[in-house]
């Protein structure tokens, strides 16, 4: 589902093959994207089972990557024992080196950040020296 522009529109696929057009199903006030993922095994050979803290970890550092927006993992595969952790670092990689020094002692107070942008081209660097 995607919440835009006061509309929640909807597209299912399978094997990667949009299943319908994309619907408008209702109206929101919210913004954001919900996706619902079923491992299928004929493309996953290797697993169709996650493990939850490897899936928590990546959730973890691309909210990190993505300073400012929330993302959500929710484990619905026992529903007596639903999972769920959100995740949202307005200061994006700053906040990622700050996690990282929680228990050390840095040189100096606050990390050293730049963000660029040239040429349609970001960069964005943080660092503390401990």
């Amino acid at each position: 589902y995607v919440h835009r522009n006061e509309t929640i529109y909807h597209q299912a696929y399978k094997k990667g093959v949009p299943q319908f057009d994309l619907k408008e199903v209702g109206t929101t006030d919210k913004t954001g994207t919900v996706i619902r993922f079923k491992a299928d095994g004929e493309i996953f050979t290797e697993t169709t089972v996650y493990n939850y803290e490897t899936l928590q970890q990546r959730i973890r550092e691309l909210a990190f990557l993505n300073k400012g927006i929330q993302i959500t993992l929710r484990d619905e595969r026992d529903e007596e024992n639903v999972r769920e952790d959100s995740y949202h670092y307005e200061g994006g990689i700053k906040s990622y080196v700050e996690l990282l020094n929680e228990n050390k002692e840095p040189i100096h107070d606050e990390p050293i950040y730049i963000h660029q942008s040239k040429d349609d081209i970001e960069v964005e660097i943080a660092i503390q020296y401990n």
